[in-house]
């Protein structure tokens, strides 16, 4: 049965990607979303840890993970960030904690229009956690705009490492 509601709670979260996402521009490859739910290294089917593994602090839990990267001036969540949504959004439907999603960007472009991509990517990703079963009451989205940057640099990694939403559980 458990199986049956990942499998349904996967298929629609990838409806959700495939009805939110832009057309691809120019020559850029469709990537598709996996075909079975992804869990947690150590985790039951439900992506659930085993009693006494904190899963969020596990480092081969997905769980551990914490960082939805995007494309250039895009709030799309990418198809391969899939098994990381799920699974925190798989926790949080069974676990009341708190997450504040943060949205952040690179530093190009001026301070208004980051802060208002920031906030549209944590949107995107609280959108689908919402989706995907989560209370809102759970759920913050803020935006950091290129103010808190990962990564410093002047060049297509760092900028890269900067567009991401930085999930963070409140205690």
């Amino acid at each position: 049965m458990h199986s049956i509601k990942t499998i349904a709670i996967g298929a629609s979260f990838s409806l959700l990607l495939a009805a939110c996402a832009s057309a691809p521009k120019g020559n850029e490859a469709v990537a598709q979303a996996p075909s079975k739910p992804v869990t947690a290294v150590g985790a039951d089917a439900r992506g659930v840890a085993p009693a006494g593994v904190d899963a969020l602090n596990d480092p081969s839990s997905i769980l551990a993970k914490r960082s939805v990267y995007f494309g250039f001036d895009d709030y799309s969540v990418k198809p391969e960030a899939t098994p990381l949504v799920v699974a925190h959004a798989t926790y949080l439907a069974k676990n009341p904690r708190h997450i504040r999603i943060q949205g952040n960007t690179d530093d190009r472009g001026g301070s208004e229009y980051n802060l208002a991509l920031g906030q549209k990517r944590a949107e995107a990703v609280r959108h689908a956690m919402v989706t995907l079963g989560v209370p809102e009451s759970q759920l913050e989205a803020v935006s950091y705009g290129k103010e808190k940057p990962k990564a410093e640099g002047e060049n297509e990694a760092a900028w890269a490492e900067n567009r991401r939403d930085d999930i963070v559980y409140g205690k």
